[in-house]
């Protein structure tokens, strides 16, 4: 009987022939793989002679699947992606005591960092590394365990998730600006004041307006006030006495406990949403990374 080796065609020649699949074109596959479109031409073309059949019909810049070709692509695609789901494990497992978690800057700065000696004296075999972006990574993609986002779990299908804070909203004020301009005595007072907006250019985030209009409010001049899109620096705004913004209570509670931030009327926003802990459902977690996302969970 001949072995495997000689029955089998390389891994190389499948990956290129399920890439040109995938794309219907061996130039996109070429693209994707870093290679030529005659070189892809010529792999599909020595897997057909080796297995005696035409994989492809070849028209003028387009291909597409035979029927063969179809039913082969199937078993190959599936078979590629148990090699790379297990390969994933591995390269988990290999990685020791390193877990990734995916946040945005805001969540690393104002509740990670202060949580940070905390997390090395109870999980110190354990590197954690905190990746943060302006939107919210693909971690099924990226091939990173662990992120925290803001919303509600119907929206992430592909995720499971555990609940992190809810998410309530406030204004909050530096004491040098208080000091300055006083402390507004209602939300009519308030909407005169020196206001910080934050524009997320990515992430959903309640502006102003909802947060007066929760109030029963209004504000009459939307366009007024300092404008800047990245939380962390709205903060340090609101701490140099530049204005008042919306503070979000899970990230601002150690500001507002050693008095950095003071926060101002007794109106809270509660969206309804909340902040998760997710992690992929087509991927077991590794012993770190669920001691990670349970810790994380227990600081809730």
């Amino acid at each position: 009987m001949r072995s495997l080796r000689h029955l089998l065609p390389s891994a190389g020649s499948l990956i290129v022939f399920e890439a040109a699949g995938r794309l219907s074109s061996f130039t996109a596959a070429g693209r994707e793989l870093g290679m030529t479109q005659a070189a892809v031409s010529y792999a599909v073309r020595g897997l057909e002679e080796q297995l005696g059949a035409k994989l492809f019909q070849r028209r003028h810049r387009q291909v597409s699947l035979t029927e063969a070709g179809e039913r082969f692509h199937a078993d190959v695609s599936l078979g590629l992606s148990h090699i790379r789901k297990s390969a994933e494990d591995l390269r988990l497992q290999a990685t020791g005591g390193h877990v990734t978690l995916a946040a945005s800057t805001a969540f690393g700065s104002f509740w990670m960092m202060p949580r940070l000696q905390q997390f090395r004296d109870e999980l110190p075999g354990i590197d954690l590394r905190i990746q943060t972006a302006d939107r919210d990574l693909d971690i099924i993609a990226e091939g990173i365990p662990l992120a925290v986002r803001g919303g509600e779990p119907r929206e992430w299908p592909d995720y499971h998730s555990l609940p992190l804070a809810d998410e309530e909203i406030f204004p909050v004020a530096g004491t040098s600006y208080l000091a300055k301009f006083g402390m507004p005595g209602s939300v009519e007072e308030l909407a005169t004041h020196r206001l910080i907006h934050l524009e997320e250019p990515y992430r959903e985030a309640a502006s102003w307006d909802e947060w007066f209009q929760s109030a029963g409010g209004s504000l009459s001049n939307t366009a007024r006030g300092l404008r800047i899109n990245d939380y962390g620096l709205v903060i340090q705004g609101v701490m140099e006495g530049q204005g008042i913004a919306l503070g979000w209570r899970h990230l601002a509670e150690r500001l507002l406990a050693t008095g950095l931030l003071v926060p101002v009327t007794n109106h809270v926003l509660k969206t309804g949403k909340a902040f998760y802990v997710v992690w992929p459902k087509n991927r077991e977690l590794s012993d770190n990374a669920r001691k990670v996302r349970d810790w994380l969970v227990a600081q809730a």
